[in-house]
């Protein structure tokens, strides 16, 4: 092995220990936690209003441009929410037929 490896691999495994022995983070403080939880969902809140927003403009636009130039707006196509598929009952479990033989039945 070439110096330059060996010195990788010892840099390497040195770096790996010295993570390795770092104390775990602290607790996360609940009133901090709560605070950003807030915030997030104020956001998310936010973005979603702008999405609606932004959306009905480019609707509006493409009406706009489809009048000036003569042509019919299409009607908007209704959307069809997928349902959650109802569960089929357990098949009934096979029994075995013991007085079949080769696909004849044995008279007893």
């Amino acid at each position: 092995m070439s110096l330059q490896k060996m010195m990788a691999v010892a840099s390497f495994l040195f770096a790996a220990n010295a993570f390795a022995k770092l104390p775990p983070a602290p607790p996360p403080d609940p009133v901090a936690a709560a605070a950003k939880a807030e915030k997030d969902k104020a956001s998310a809140e936010k973005t979603k209003a702008d999405q609606v927003r932004y959306e009905d403009r480019a609707v509006d636009n493409f009406q706009a441009n489809m009048k000036t130039a003569g042509k019919p707006i299409p009607k908007p196509t209704p959307i069809v929410v997928a349902v959650a598929p109802v569960a089929a009952p357990a098949p009934a479990a096979a029994v075995p037929v013991k007085d079949v033989k080769l696909g004849v039945a044995v008279k007893k």
